[in-house]
């Protein structure tokens, strides 16, 4: 299985909603966005994570096509 090459630049954007937090990854190069749900507890680094992945895999996908 190969991966995708990570997008170079990538915009983050929190949105707190009482006990979730909504982050939207932008890739600054294609302007594909992406968005998830997280727990407002987990930290700023993890939610950043899990969105990249996302954008990562959905970036992965449509390079297929």
């Amino acid at each position: 299985m190969t991966h995708a090459k990570r997008p170079t630049e990538v915009l983050f954007e929190f949105v707190p909603r009482g006990a979730y937090v909504k982050v939207c990854a932008v890739d600054a190069k294609s302007g594909t966005e992406v968005s998830i749900v997280g727990d407002a507890r987990a930290t700023q680094a993890e939610l950043q994570r899990t969105a990249l992945r996302k954008l990562e895999f959905v970036l992965s996908k449509s390079k297929k096509r």
